[in-house]
């Protein structure tokens, strides 16, 4: 007998759903560009995915709560915001692909390191924005991606345990986040990252809408077992 509960479905946004991976680095050169900081944008690419704070960091040792940092992160913000979201396009069947598993009885959370104000932008641009159950981004989170934080406040959202949730993203980031929050996650090619760079996501799709025209085979396309949870399901034998 299936469990009625359904499964969480923890999406990440930027390069998930929507194609903006390269905006947001282009906005992060500009930006520090304007404060004298040289980063190539190679540099920057690398690094979208995990927290603004750290690639801050890690690119230039500004520490984004100083004076200069914060300065920095919001013009950044200012230039995505005015410059590149405005063209920004979702990824084939993101929308599609969020209904049909709301549809199968799932709880959908959006779970991203995006700005919140960024955030819904974002998800109107995907299409989904009516559709997700919650959303969590980086003001709900101590930590940034790959800590696991933004991940465990959506399982909060979703009101799920890692077992019975799996996290969607595109970036090593996700993947190491997920890892340390406990949940499996299904990883999306279209981020711009390799699949020996996605190792350790349970399966690997090109975007969205490769899942969709195979969610039957997915994850998702299991039943639940006698446990109702997903961990169950992944392990091989469970019957």
């Amino acid at each position: 007998m299936t469990s009625p509960t359904p499964r969480a479905v923890l999406f990440d946004v930027d390069g998930t759903l929507v194609d903006s991976n390269d905006a947001h680095a282009q906005a992060w050169v500009a930006a520090f560009a304007e404060y004298g900081i040289e980063v190539e944008f190679a540099q920057v690419r690398r690094r979208i995915g995990m927290g603004g704070d750290k690639l801050m960091w890690d690119l230039s040792g500004v520490d984004e709560k100083a004076d200069l940092g914060s300065t920095i992160s919001a013009r950044r913000g200012e230039i995505f915001v005015d410059r590149f979201l405005p063209f920004l396009e979702a990824f084939s069947d993101s929308g599609r692909l969020v209904a049909e598993l709301k549809a199968r009885g799932h709880t959908v959370v959006a779970a991203s390191s995006a700005k919140r104000d960024e955030l819904k932008h974002l998800l109107a641009v995907a299409g989904a924005d009516a559709l997700m159950d919650g959303s969590t981004s980086s003001d709900d989170a101590t930590s940034s991606k790959p800590d696991p934080d933004i991940i465990q406040a959506a399982l909060k959202r979703a009101h799920a345990s890692p077992a019975d949730a799996v996290m969607v993203g595109d970036t090593p980031y996700d993947v190491e986040a997920s890892r340390r929050a406990g949940v499996p996650m299904v990883a999306f090619r279209c981020g711009g990252w390799l699949d020996e760079d996605l190792s350790g996501a349970i399966a690997i799709y090109d975007g969205p809408w490769d899942l969709l025209s195979k969610l039957d085979e997915s994850p998702w396309g299991v039943p639940l077992c006698a446990r109702g949870t997903l961990a169950c399901v992944l392990r091989a034998g469970c019957s």
